[in-house]
């Protein structure tokens, strides 16, 4: 089965902004810093599983503003095949308000532009390249007929999806995503996903069941602190985290995903790749930034020795 890695999604503009806490409404404050960055979820996962060895090649749309350039730029730095990441003509690229407290803990929003123009057409167009992936992944900063047509597709060509439902939407039809492989949501998505309380390891197991109950094959949970869960028809699988003081979990689980396909379309081990994913995110959440935060394999290697032998 093929090692290559499809990656259909967006890519967006980090806007950052450090703080010190939210303000109230009516309030303005002081901020202690800010930076720009490369972001999308699609892309972030591209980057990670790319920066990891893997084969990657990413579907996406760009503005053809100031940020267009930069970002195709900054995609094939990392080695990632950026033949079809191509420019909008009179669109604006994506951007995403990031605010970080310090504690680490993020908020986040976006405006999606240009890949609110990636059509069911543009993944057509890029079909001989997919159909020689071993795994596609997808995520919902795309329009949503994008993401059905892309499952459907997929499942035609005997291809796996791993489908990360973020930034969540509660009209997500789940009839049309249960030939994916992986549906790889956090403990708010699930939640929003499900209507169910997600907030203890066994809420978040009974919420993945009732997905799973509806014709959905694995649930991959991430947990935050709390490592991640598989859940599927026969099993459910969990594992840790790793212990880390977090500086920034902006695109922490970006970086599982990225991980995670990285060293499943090599193993086909799941829970392994899982544990993989748990260390790349870990790792990630120790420097500032998304991309930026990701390591190339020699520096998550390192990160890696250095870790207790328990884990």
């Amino acid at each position: 089965m093929s090692t290559r890695i499809g990656v259909v999604g967006s890519n967006m503009v980090d806007l950052v902004t450090y703080i010190d806490r939210m303000p109230e409404a009516g309030e303005t404050l002081a901020a202690p810093a800010f930076s720009m960055g490369h972001g999308g979820k699609g892309a972030n996962q591209a980057t990670a599983a790319a920066r990891l060895g893997g084969d990657v090649m990413l579907v996406s749309r760009v503005g053809d503003d100031m940020f267009g350039e930069g970002t195709i730029r900054n995609l094939a730095r990392s080695g990632i095949d950026v033949t079809h990441v191509r420019a909008v003509p009179g669109a604006q690229s994506g951007v995403a308000p990031i605010f970080v407290e310090a504690s680490g803990e993020n908020r986040i929003l976006i405006v999606k532009g240009a890949n609110d123009r990636l059509l069911p057409e543009d993944v057509d167009a890029a079909a001989p390249e997919l159909s020689r992936c071993g795994v596609i992944l997808l995520q919902l900063e795309v329009p949503l007929e994008t993401v059905y047509h892309t499952i459907a597709w997929a499942a035609r060509q005997g291809i796996e999806v791993l489908l990360n439902p973020a930034p969540a939407v509660s009209g997500l039809d789940v009839e049309r995503i249960v030939d994916a492989t992986f549906l790889m949501p956090n403990q708010t998505e699930l939640a929003i996903l499900t209507g169910l309380p997600t907030g203890s390891r066994s809420e978040a197991e009974v919420a993945a069941r009732s997905l799973v109950a509806r014709g959905v094959r694995n649930v991959v949970v991430t947990l935050g602190a709390a490592g991640a869960l598989l859940v599927g028809r026969e099993e459910a699988v969990h594992v840790p985290a790793v212990p880390v003081k977090p500086v920034d979990t902006s695109g922490a689980g970006d970086a599982f995903i990225g991980a995670f396909a990285q060293h499943y379309v090599v193993s086909r081990d799941v829970p392994a790749a899982m544990g993989w994913g748990a260390r790349y995110a870990a790792d990630s959440i120790t420097r500032p930034g998304t991309q930026k935060a990701f390591a190339d394999e020699a520096g998550f290697r390192t990160f890696l020795a250095g870790l207790p032998a328990t884990l």
